[in-house]
Parts: C-alpha cells; structure tokens; sequence
C-alpha cells in the first residue's frame, strides 16, 4: 500500500544495457523504490514559477514553501506542504495548503487561499484534475499517487542526461483514477541509480494533449537526492501550447517546523 508522486519522471536518447541487478526488479518493485527513497523532511525552500506561453510571452510568480513529514500510527509518512506567493501583486499572498496522506483509504486535502476574496477554496477531488495556478502542473501533481492504483510494464532501457534509466509505462486501473489524475496514461523515466523519475510523457484524458514532464536541475543537497529545476510542457499535435519552468532555492532540510504552520488559519493568515 504504497504511494508516489504523479508529478513521474520524449524518448530517451541513448539506450543503455541493464545490470544483471536491474533485470532482476519488476516494474512494481522499481515503483516501490521511488516510493521507498529518501526525500528529505522538515524543508524550505523558495520557488520561482515561470509561465510561458505559445508566443513565448512570461508570467513569473515567486513563492516560498514549507514541507513537514509526521510518521503515522501505522509507520507510513503523512506529509503537510504549505506555499505562499509572494509575488508578483496580483498573487501576493495567495497559499496553497496540503495534507498528503499514507494511507490508501484517505483522500488527500488541498486547500488555495485566494486574498483578494478573502476566501479559502478546499479542492474537491473531482477538482485535482485542474491546472495549479494556471501553470501546467495540475492539482494532482501536487500529491503522492496510490502505487496499487496503476499497472505498471517496463517497456525498456534508456539514459536521461548519461543516466542509466528504466522506461516504465503507468497505466491506471479505473476511470476513477484517471478523473481525478487528468492523466489516461503515463511513461516514467526512473534513473537505475537513484530510482528518481527524472522524465516522463503524460496522455492527457482530455484535449488530445501530451504534458512532458523534465528534471533539469538534480544534485545532491544534504546528502539527499533534490529536484532544483522542473518543467512541464503541454503540446497538441506536437505543437507547445504552453510551457511552466519551476527552479528551486535555498533549499534546507532538518527545520525545525511547528504543526501550527500547516493549519488553515495559518494559510490565510499569510507569512
């Protein structure tokens, strides 16, 4: 009863031999140790937001975030993430609140606190589908995913950046999941060294689209294996739509983080 994030990281450029270790490992078992790695917990880290669109025009929005890892009763890992928009004006202080469950049998909850209506919207499941903030991340990308939900096949080996990778192909198992994912379909690129997704291909379960989902920045930060550059990309046709660029900075793990930070009066009430 695993779960993993469905922000998963067309075609990789080189393709690769296995090790006699990897082709002992199913698609499941590779899935389990995405899952299983370590991420870090208690982190800060401050976010800047590029939205790019079809004439190459700009939107950039800068945030800040707060993630806290709470060990539940039956041992899994509760997450809580709280983000605030810092800029530009017309988002200042716009947040973003989730609380991202171990347990299979509870829907996650997400909550945006828009300032200007002085309102906080909880987004429904039937909601998580939709795009975060008019970027090409949606709601659901935001959350880990239930492993036993997909089905999952190595379709073969490949290398991202001179990275040995395995090609995994996510197919999910109900038409619930794909509702609430917006996704019909997935191929994850998993680094053999690290079991990070560091590429993936999306089939959008509307619109005819691909999303191409690409890690650029990766390094090590505290001995932990960190994202500092993502993108999405949303193509019809093979023509870009739209594009978001994510960078991440001043990343520090081991804070210490008080519950009362991931409260929704603390979401409305700002930084």
């Amino acid at each position: 009863m695993n779960k993993t994030p469905l922000i998963w990281a067309t075609v990789a450029f080189l393709l690769a031999i296995p090790s006699a270790s990897a082709q002992t490992l199913s698609a499941q078992d590779i899935m389990v140790k995405v899952n299983a790695r370590d991420d870090g917990n208690n982190r800060i880290a401050g976010q800047k937001m590029v939205l790019i669109d079809k004439n190459g025009d700009t939107r950039v929005r800068d945030m800040v975030s707060y993630d806290k890892d709470l060990i539940t009763t039956s041992g899994g890992e509760d997450r809580r993430r709280i983000m605030f928009f810092q800029s530009p004006a017309d988002v200042k202080d716009t947040g973003f609140l989730t609380y991202d469950y171990a347990a299979n049998d509870q829907d996650d909850d997400q909550w945006l606190f828009l300032p200007a209506l002085k309102k906080t919207k909880r987004i429904a499941s039937t909601d998580k589908s939709g795009s975060f903030m008019g970027s090409d991340f949606n709601y659901s990308d935001l959350t880990r995913k239930n492993l036993d939900a997909y089905d999952f096949k190595i379709l073969k080996m490949g290398a991202v950046r001179g990275a040995k990778t395995w090609l995994i192909e996510a197919l999910p198992k109900s038409q619930d999941e794909i509702d609430q994912s917006g996704y019909k379909k997935s191929v994850l690129f998993v680094r053999q060294d690290n079991f990070m997704v560091v590429r993936a291909v999306l089939w959008t379960d509307t619109g005819d689209r691909l999303k191409y989902l690409d890690v650029s920045g990766l390094e090590k930060i505290d001995g932990i294996w960190t994202v500092t550059a993502i993108s999405m990309t949303t193509k019809k046709n093979k023509i870009t739509e739209h594009k978001t660029e994510m960078t991440f900075s001043n990343v520090r793990y081991n804070q210490d983080l008080n519950d009362s930070l991931f409260t929704l009066r603390r979401l409305e009430k700002g930084l």
